[in-house]
């Protein structure tokens, strides 16, 4: 059963094993924005049938550390995007472009050639998979229009503001069918808001809400710093963040564990719910319940409980497996201590 206060929950990924995936290949590079199919180990006859037992054991390690809403671990994904960003029409994947990565660096991006259409169901049959692997709440990800538009080299529209009009109708009609699949959540990742903040004024939001256009469901969007393996420093605050209140989604993923943030910036969204990211990720080191029960806290005292469901920092796959877990599972006991104070 889902703990109604404080339920946990996980931004997306997970660890992927090491028999799964080449992990020197994905912890030497910045995550791949077209297909990168040498990050695999498994011969392509047998890695469906891998990365489903490789799902399953996510999801396991997931509930065995008592998290209520869970993911697939994004386990059969190179990265959180190009899932998603090379399986639509107007995507030329053979003939790659280029763009600047939120680290500064170059980066082979999918290059947008035709109008921008959703030709397929791309993560149904991994909703599927999921609901059918749990008993309990689920959710899944998609990379978000706006981001989607930064990552791509646009070689058609005459705006990036179309190609993101185009991107966030193609997501439209996937998050239908997600729910349609059996989805409790689903939720949109949008780190380039953080990265480009003034880009993101002019159109992100828009984007989004076309996105989540006469969706039922309960919907989340995701805004980050960037991973801790990739982006080691953190700002003191958003440079984005108060303009997601005007955007449709029930949910808003913030980090604050790495950062410190200051939580005077949740007083932005009032009409939200807060997925609070309370484990830092740039340390292994895995801390103690008591530990993140002081991390949760102040954001009860701020905003209320009934508001806050509590996560990680985002960008688990990129730790060892035992400290992943050891992490999560530390989470789900801070979160109990401060339920039962309430």
């Amino acid at each position: 059963m889902t703990n109604e206060l404080l339920p946990t929950t996980v931004v997306g990924s997970y660890v992927q094993p090491e028999w799964l995936v080449d992990r020197d290949n994905l912890k030497s590079r910045l995550p791949p924005r077209v297909r990168a199919l040498e990050m695999w180990r498994i011969d392509p006859a047998f890695l469906e049938d891998a990365q489903d037992d490789a799902t399953l054991l996510a999801i396991r390690d997931m509930e065995r550390a008592g998290i209520d809403i869970i993911t697939d671990g994004e386990v059969r994904r190179e990265s959180y995007s190009n899932r998603v960003a090379t399986a639509l029409g107007g995507i030329d994947i053979d003939n790659p472009g280029t763009a600047i990565d939120r680290t500064g660096h170059p980066n082979p991006v999918p290059r947008i050639a035709g109008p921008i259409t959703r030709e397929r169901p791309i993560e149904v049959d991994d909703v599927k998979f999921l609901r059918a692997a749990t008993d309990r709440k689920i959710k899944i990800t998609l990379p978000g229009p706006f981001t989607m538009t930064q990552q791509a080299q646009n070689d058609h529209y005459d705006t990036d503001e179309d190609a993101a009009m185009d991107y966030a109708a193609a997501v439209n009609g996937e998050i239908r069918d997600l729910f349609v699949a059996g989805a409790d959540v689903v939720q949109l990742d949008e780190p380039y808001m953080q990265a480009r903040p003034e880009i993101a004024r002019k159109y992100a939001v828009k984007a989004i809400n076309h996105a989540l256009d006469g969706i039922d469901g309960e919907t989340a969007v995701h805004i980050c710093f960037g991973y801790a393996h990739v982006v080691h420093s953190r700002p003191e605050g958003y440079s984005f963040l108060p303009e997601l209140e005007d955007c449709a989604a029930d949910q808003i993923s913030i980090e604050t564990a790495q950062s410190g943030l200051d939580l005077k910036a949740l007083d932005h969204l009032p009409s939200k719910k807060i997925i609070l990211g309370v484990l830092d990720l740039s340390i292994e080191e895995i801390e103690t319940p008591e530990t993140i029960a002081s991390r949760i806290r102040p954001a009860v005292d701020r905003i209320g409980a009934e508001r806050i469901l509590v996560a990680p920092d985002c960008g688990m796959k990129y730790m060892r497996r035992d400290v992943a877990f050891g992490k999560l599972r530390a989470m789900c006991d801070g979160a109990a201590i401060v339920r039962a104070e309430l």
